[in-house]
């Protein structure tokens, strides 16, 4: 028995359709860039995955764990789409390729400026074969400066951008995120980017060339942490989440379970101090504003973790419900599995593909009333091949064949 058993099916069709009629052809591996496009797959576009001959995408190799032998990293990021095997490191492979791109209305990419201009999948390479593409190349530095050809993992990312140094306790190392942050974030940038090229090439009829880096990404994503030093020339340091601007915004212990705390403004903080039954301490003159408060964090922190102390979490979470003051659980992700809200809102499902069962998290965005993004489960390797190159492509079955006896599909 795994969690995935207890999951419920996708939501039913139809999924959503407001990219149907664009096809994306997806040159990227690992997380960042595959990501990317199952989020322009989920919205509907056609979404046509080429990958190694024999090997694949790198995500494809990352485990354990494995359902199935295959990696649930690779199973995380890369529904609704087609998996076409092609070698294109030599002319006549990428023939092939430059036949899907003619095609396509957008190709992804996420290999250095280097490496694209020595394989011909740069920018002014395909624009010459689709003047109106647009070209979306996702990289750890970008396609300028002195760093465009350094190789670049989410990892590296995040210890660029800042988020490491201020991720942790105070006392301990810096700390990456606990889920691929720099990946997820470049990929929902690389989408929204393609979304905003594909509106305008509408008008236009215009090809865009996009530059998303990694590293840029994740720096932008710590606008909250950077402008304040811009502009007070204080550096923040690691704290455990514990220097929030708002006073009191941080995890808590409780007789059993931790929780979280918001009290974001004054009425939050008088709310909370009726439910905890010392209303004189919300209207104590000393900390009537939230400058007051951040100027005696320690004490006042001191005094909730003190009351917190004597209930239980679940007992807590009630008070603050029925209170309307913010606090939530610290939830494992087994716990996360098993939320009813989510699993009632369809967010987290298990779908039946070819015998095997895959769970997926879907994409969490209602759209007219309606979040069904699921059409396909992702794809095994070389799955689409022949179909890609005979119906979508026009190759007769002796070209077909003659590529797969050259080994470049």
């Amino acid at each position: 028995m795994l969690p995935l058993d207890s999951l419920p099916a996708p939501a039913p069709p139809p999924a959503t359709t407001l990219l149907a009629g664009v096809t994306v052809v997806d040159l990227t591996t690992s997380i960042a860039g595959p990501y990317a496009t199952m989020l322009l797959a989920d919205m509907g576009a056609r979404v046509i995955k080429v990958e190694r001959p024999g090997a694949g995408d790198d995500c494809r190799a990352w485990g354990p764990p494995w359902l199935d032998g295959e990696s649930l990293w690779f199973l995380s990021v890369n529904r609704n789409k087609q998996s076409v095997t092609l070698d294109y490191s030599n002319d006549a492979g990428r023939k092939v390729l430059y036949d899907m791109v003619k095609k396509a209305d957008v190709v992804i990419v996420n290999l250095v400026s280097r490496v694209q201009k020595k394989l011909g999948i740069d920018y002014t390479a395909l624009k010459a074969l689709k003047p109106d593409l647009v070209f979306v190349s996702l990289t750890g530095f970008g396609l300028t400066g002195a760093r465009q050809d350094f190789p670049c993992y989410d990892l590296i990312a995040e210890g660029y951008s800042g988020v490491m140094d201020l991720t942790g306790e105070a006392d301990s190392p810096p700390q990456k995120v606990g889920t691929p942050a720099a990946d997820l974030i470049s990929g929902m940038d690389a989408a929204m980017a393609t979304l905003a090229a594909l509106f305008e090439r509408q008008k236009s009829g215009n090809g865009h060339q996009i530059d998303i880096a990694m590293v840029d990404s994740m720096t932008r994503f710590m606008s909250p942490r950077i402008l304040p030093y811009l502009g007070s020339g204080e550096v923040p340091t690691r704290t455990g989440a514990r220097d929030s601007v708002i006073a009191v915004y941080q995890a808590f212990d409780t007789q059993d379970k931790p929780l979280t705390l918001g009290l974001g403004n004054d009425a939050i903080w008088q709310r909370f101090w009726q439910a905890v039954g010392q209303p004189a301490k919300g209207d104590d003159a000393r900390h009537a504003s939230n400058a007051d408060r951040r100027a005696d964090r320690a004490a006042i922190v001191a005094d909730i973790e003190a009351i917190l102390r004597t209930k239980p979490r679940d007992e807590w979470l009630e008070i603050f419900k029925q209170a309307k003051v913010p606090a939530g659980p610290v939830n494992s992700v087994d716990d996360l599995a098993r939320d009813p809200e989510l699993l009632a809102r369809g967010l987290l499902y298990t779908a039946e593909s070819g015998g095997r069962r895959v769970p997926q998290v879907g994409l969490g965005i209602g759209i007219d009333g309606v979040n069904s993004t699921y059409r396909t489960a992702p794809p095994r390797l070389g799955e689409h091949t022949s179909a890609v190159l005979r119906d979508w492509l026009g190759y007769d079955i002796q070209t077909v064949a003659a590529l797969r006896l050259q080994k470049l599909i």
